[in-house]
């Protein structure tokens, strides 16, 4: 990662929920999410948190370099209906090693939705992509 990673940045992301991102598009599969009502999905909302986190911190990988997320911690406080705008605020807190700890918030312009913390781990793809293969090749045998 980039020096110029630093606790205090900050990034807004603004996303329009569209029909598809609602409860029962979650996992279409489930018929208990089936009969919920067409609100953003929780795992959507979080999905959002962490879009503005990597948005965040993309400027500031070196070529190469991502991030997982290792930590979630937040609420969903209101449901939101399709077509609204979810603006995210994300802050980098805390910055150890390759560990970056954020705080998170979403409004729908009508409700604070959700609030909370995050943690994404700082990594190498290629040196990530060959432990999965490695852990595919063990699952196979």
């Amino acid at each position: 990662m980039k020096d110029t990673l630093q606790p205090g940045l900050k990034h807004r992301f603004e996303y329009v929920v569209p029909e598809n991102k609602t409860v029962p598009h979650l996992y279409p599969e489930a018929p208990q999410f089936q009969v919920m009502p067409d609100v953003l999905a929780t795992g959507y909302m979080v999905g959002l948190l962490e879009w503005a986190c990597l948005q965040l911190l993309e400027p500031h990988m070196e070529n190469g370099e991502g991030s997982l997320g290792t930590h979630v911690d937040v609420s969903h406080q209101a449901a939101t209906p399709p077509g609204l705008t979810v603006t995210v605020d994300v802050e980098i807190t805390e910055l150890r090693g390759p560990k970056a700890k954020f705080l998170v918030r979403a409004h729908d312009g009508i409700d604070l939705i959700g609030e909370g913390r995050h943690e994404r781990f700082i990594i190498k793809w290629d040196r990530f992509n060959a432990r999965v293969d490695d852990k595919r090749a063990r699952a196979i045998a």
